[in-house]
């Protein structure tokens, strides 16, 4: 590709320089620059990509986009500009033929809830005869391919990576989660949501690295707005109007509220083989009513249904293709039933904090389960606050718990349990000390009777253990099986 064709549409000066230049990536990492590349220096938290523009130098690297000065030698060409992250997205999208143009793509923000509402309208546009890739905090899903990320809304120059190879498998939609930090960041820069859904909002990712007060955190989701050709809009949420105040255009709201657009009402939460039933009517803005029957267990399950309701609809997507598709989503490791054929439910759930396992009953008590069996343990080299208030919080919630092991990381098992125990002897809950998780999960299938939930928490999408610096295999769904001789 010629330097002008990466250069399209974007604002720079620039002294004398062969626009005909041939480049074949765009590198932000000096330790992956060679002489094919434009380096774009990056102004990160800790360190400052100006600083290693001589060492890409040294690889080869002769074009380099900064926004403050850089010495290098005469014969680097220098491409200046007001924001490198922002020169980056743009960049990006030229080097893979700007593939976010060609894609109906859906943004979600919030802060919680994005997940879920991803994996719900895939599901509905697949039911709908679309392909659908998924990128966000689980990873990114283009057909039967997953592939692992760092961030839930990945650099600008991932983003567009894969937006290019969901083309090159023939979707044509994809649904990403926004989040405040990819806004903040940049990397969504220059990508048009034909629909963005804001799906609730609460004081979060406040801190150094993050957001400097809940401000800041608000100002940058809101920078959905700026971005979408349509916006869904939880009517519910506590700073609903700190929301939408200064956005400009119409949206559209749901929630449970008479005066949303999108309305659930009816909810229905009962215990079947194998399954949490949870069913509701949807009430739409013509004043259609679509009978649901949800496959994800939970009251908050039906704010992020109702928002891929909202999505769907205003899209066009047909109600028998909404209906189906909500019937058979499920996100992995997010309240995920493993069908185990007893009379008894096995729950996967990614909780890993205080707040998050007390949602996690709260959800679990709507369907009045006989009891309630917990496995799980805490991170290693992580707060041991989180271990005693998980342990505090498993302890009063749950009947009987086998407290295990869970990326033990750096420490020794046992020290993480002993901190476990200090918040769980708070309580008046029974449990088991059971260091190797595979034999936690063994023990708590075996006291498992009619009407119980047993509850593996922790894990979630996470397919290992982490144990002294490496990742070990351990995937808890076929860790069940084995437990129970399933084939």
């Amino acid at each position: 590709m010629k330097l002008r064709e990466i250069l399209h549409d974007i604002d720079f000066k620039c002294g004398a320089y062969d626009s005909a230049l041939f480049v074949n990536d765009v590198v932000y990492d000096s330790r992956k620059a060679d002489e094919n590349c434009i380096f774009v220096c990056i102004k990160g938290f800790q360190v400052d990509g100006h600083s290693f523009a001589m060492q890409a130098y040294r690889r080869g690297t002769r074009i380099f986009a900064v926004e403050k000065e850089v010495t290098l030698p005469s014969d680097a060409v220098i491409i200046k500009v007001d924001n490198t992250r922002r020169f980056l997205a743009l960049a990006s999208a030229n080097l893979f033929g700007r593939p976010a143009d060609k894609l109906n793509i859906i943004g979600i923000t919030g802060t919680k809830g994005k997940t879920s509402t991803s994996f719900m309208l895939k599901s509905i546009y697949e039911s709908a005869g679309h392909k659908v890739g998924v990128i966000g905090s689980t990873g990114v899903y283009i057909g039967d391919k997953k592939y692992d990320i760092d961030n839930s809304t990945p650099e600008s120059y991932i983003l567009h990576k894969y937006f290019k190879e969901m083309l090159d498998s023939g979707c044509d939609t994809a649904v990403i989660e926004a989040t405040s930090q990819g806004f903040k960041l940049d990397r969504t820069y220059g990508i048009r949501f034909n629909t963005g859904i804001f799906t609730n909002l609460s004081p979060d990712h406040i801190g150094a690295a993050e957001h400097s007060d809940f401000a800041d955190y608000l100002a940058c989701k809101k920078l959905i707005f700026k971005q979408s050709d349509k916006m869904i809009v939880n009517l519910d949420t506590d700073y609903y109007s700190d929301i939408i105040a200064g956005t400009e255009g119409d949206h559209v709201t749901f929630g449970a509220t008479d005066k949303a657009d999108y309305r659930f009402s009816d909810p229905s939460f009962t215990t079947g083989k194998n399954r949490l039933k949870t069913e509701f009517k949807c009430i739409c803005k013509d004043g259609e009513a679509i009978d649901i029957d949800l496959n994800t267990p939970g009251y908050f399950s039906l704010y992020n249904a109702a928002g891929a309701i909202a999505a769907a609809r205003e899209d066009g997507i047909a109600v028998e293709a909404i209906k189906e598709g909500l019937s058979s989503a499920f996100v992995k490791g997010r309240m995920e039933i493993v069908p185990v054929g007893k009379e008894y439910t096995v729950i996967i759930d990614f909780a890993h904090n205080e707040f998050s396992v007390k949602t996690l009953f709260d959800t679990i008590r709507l369907y009045s389960p006989r009891r309630i069996i917990s496995v799980f343990g805490c991170g290693g080299n992580r707060s041991k606050l989180r271990r005693y208030s998980m342990g505090e919080v498993i302890g009063r919630n749950s009947d009987l718990s086998g407290i295990t092991s869970d990326n033990s990381r750096y420490e020794n098992v046992e020290d993480i349990i002993a901190d476990i125990l200090i918040g769980m002897n708070k309580t008046d809950g029974k449990y088991e000390i059971i260091p190797d998780r595979r034999k936690a999960i063994k023990y708590a299938l075996e006291q498992a009777g009619e009407g119980d939930v047993v509850l593996l928490i922790g894990k979630g999408h996470e397919m290992y253990e982490e144990i002294n610096g490496e990742k070990h295999p351990f995937d808890e769904r076929q860790v069940v099986r084995e437990a129970l001789g399933i084939e």
